[in-house]
């Protein structure tokens, strides 16, 4: 089961082979066309979070991130003392109570889950977004497994979960995507 312990073990044992060490280049794209630095933003099962220290270190400050792992919060506090302690959620992401957010990013968090928690993520995510919030991120492009995390999943999978939650979604292969990843991820932006 992919519990609290089964994750806190994974970093424990430097088992991230999911980490890319910085932000990525399709994240990064996307933030160069943000304006307003006030947007109230979440990466959920953030792991090292190197996508809110790169926008905390661009001047966005209602960044928050979750993780179930308490060792990935540390990391990002260590790497960054600036940045708000009150802004670490350690927590299942389901039992999130934290709501109106502007923006939530999407890292590969959807892939992490049992496929059997794919339509409460997307219930969950549209509790937690404002009426006109914005989901936005990668998601894996390969064929869905029963192996994992990751366990995969393509475009339409991925719309068949999303489209009870949300009104508005564009999954497209993304172009962008860091060398070991290129041809294996979509970019996704879903509006309520």
């Amino acid at each position: 089961m992919l519990d609290q312990e089964y994750w806190e073990n994974r970093w424990q044992n430097a088992e991230t082979g999911w980490d890319a060490g910085s932000a990525t280049s399709p994240f990064i794209s996307y933030f160069e066309t943000i304006q307003n630095k006030q947007l109230k933003v979440l990466i959920p099962g953030c792991g090292n979070a190197h996508e809110a220290a790169y926008l905390h270190e661009q001047g966005f400050e209602n960044v928050y991130v979750c993780d179930w792992a308490k060792e990935p919060l540390a990391n990002l506090k260590n790497r960054l003392p600036s940045f708000p302690s009150e802004h670490l959620i350690h927590a299942n992401f389901f039992d999130l109570q934290e709501q109106d957010f502007d923006l939530i990013l999407e890292q590969t968090f959807f892939c992490a889950l049992t496929p059997d928690l794919r339509d409460a993520y997307c219930q969950k995510m549209a509790e937690l977004l404002k009426e006109d919030g914005q989901l936005v991120g990668v998601l894996f492009n390969f064929p869905l497994t029963e192996k994992g995390p990751p366990f995969g999943g393509d475009k339409a999978s991925y719309e068949n979960h999303l489209k009870s939650y949300f009104s508005s979604i564009s999954i497209e292969p993304c172009t962008t995507s860091i060398k070991p990843r290129l041809g294996h991820e979509l970019w996704l932006e879903a509006s309520l």
